[in-house]
């Protein structure tokens, strides 16, 4: 004779899952997830343009105003624009340039990512 117990309804333990909890719940965690990723990646392209910008000011331009500054933004662009896509047109170098100029030391980082989306330079 066995020793094994019968699978009576006394052994098995019922579960019961609240599917529309579990749904919200895990829903959540997606949607806040997301949400942290793409502010995430908003603050390191708002980085990447002042940093950019600022590398304008300081190596290319020397800080100043030169007739050959359309030709250094033409020249670049159209090779950023190749190889990144429309973000480094002509027009949106000489926005980020300006940006930098208008947040000079890098500790003003915090104050650039504080900034509305209304406040925004580049298109």
């Amino acid at each position: 004779m066995s020793n094994r117990k019968k699978n009576t309804p006394e052994n098995h333990i019922a579960i019961s899952i609240d599917e529309n909890a579990l749904f919200k719940t895990i829903s959540k965690i997606i949607e806040n997830r997301k949400n942290r990723a793409g502010s995430l990646a908003n603050r390191e392209v708002t980085l990447m343009y002042w940093e950019v910008g600022r590398y304008i000011n300081i190596s290319i331009l020397g800080e100043k105003r030169a007739e050959y500054n359309k030709q250094i933004f033409s020249t670049l662009s159209r090779k950023l624009v190749e190889k990144f896509g429309k973000s480094f047109e002509r027009e949106n170098l000489y926005r980020m340039a300006q940006f930098a100029k208008l947040f000079p030391a890098f500790r003003y980082g915090p104050e650039i990512l504080k900034a509305k989306s209304s406040d925004c330079f580049f298109v």
